[in-house]
């Protein structure tokens, strides 16, 4: 997407919340990928809120996807998307999915910084590719214990869930 297409739907954005029309067109377009399978176990106790307020943290959401298999629960999927996730069921690993749909929109420029939250090295050259289209990129651990040191290190940026207290959205069965 093209600078000018960005100022035009930041100025109806600016309108509603105050925010002066050029502040809103120069702040980054975040998109976020979260690999649920990998993210929202018991042993990290990760709140989806917490996560996109990391992403949100370099820029604009533009894009919040969760990324979940078929024994996703209902009641995850229904609370994802009641915090304005997008839902991405798979019938299998997710990974292909949430990787190819990270280099689209490198590929496209659809995003000025990509996020993916996950502890799988798998998205290692995802994150590699974005870095080559001049993708701004962040590596988003779902807690010290989950982070993988391959997808920091291939990052622009990477961050380490804290263990906070509060809801969290664990949804799977082990």
């Amino acid at each position: 997407m093209d600078r000018a297409r960005r100022t035009d739907a930041s100025d109806d954005e600016s309108a509603a919340d105050d925010t002066p029309a050029e502040d809103a067109a120069d702040e980054l377009r975040v998109a976020l990928f979260v690999d649920g399978p990998n993210v929202l176990r018991d042993e990290f106790d990760v709140d989806l809120d917490d996560v996109r307020e990391a992403a949100a943290a370099v820029g604009r959401p533009t894009a919040t996807r969760l990324y979940l298999d078929e024994h996703a629960t209902p009641g995850l999927i229904q609370a994802a998307e009641a915090r304005g996730f997008e839902v991405v069921v798979t019938s299998g690993d997710v990974d292909v999915r949430l990787a190819v749909d990270v280099t689209r929109f490198a590929v496209e420029g659809r995003a000025d910084v990509v996020a993916i939250a996950s502890r799988d090295t798998d998205f290692k050259p995802a994150i590699e590719t974005a870095n080559a289209y001049g993708i701004r990129t962040l590596a988003i651990a779902p807690g010290e214990f989950g982070r993988s040191d391959a997808l920091r290190n291939a990052a622009s940026d990477s961050v380490t869930l804290g263990d906070d207290e509060g809801p969290t959205m664990v949804g799977y069965d082990e």
